[in-house]
């Protein structure tokens, strides 16, 4: 594996972990669901995290920002999706705690990096 910045990014890491969480929490959900909502949940999670390296990996504050714009947008997809497993009772709250404690953490962080950017 490349040895690159972003990899020392704590955010990065902290996507990692909600990566990590998106997949533990979606293979527990009925199999009907694998080309839906966990497709789409898995896909989000996938996306923060890839964003925020190539964000990092751009030369440019106006290109490093336009990534960075894409992850909390990601985040907020999959905020929705909780929303729609807990009324669908896949998921209950009390079992997002961690989850809810990353994404908010990737969120602020997220809105710093692009506020610097402007």
């Amino acid at each position: 594996m490349l040895k690159l910045n972003h990899k020392n990014l704590d955010v990065w890491k902290k996507a990692i972990k909600l990566d990590a969480e998106i997949y533990r929490l979606t293979a527990l959900f009925p199999k009907e669901e694998m080309y839906l909502l966990t497709n789409q949940m898995r896909r989000a999670a996938v996306s923060i995290v890839s964003n925020i390296a190539e964000g990092s990996g751009r030369i440019t504050e106006k290109d490093q920002r336009r990534f960075f714009e894409i992850s909390p947008s990601s985040l907020i997809e999959l905020d929705s999706q909780f929303e729609i497993c807990i009324v669908l009772l896949y998921l209950k709250e009390e079992e997002l705690y961690d989850v809810n404690e990353l994404v908010n953490y990737i969120f602020a962080v997220l809105t710093k990096f692009i506020k610097r950017r402007q």
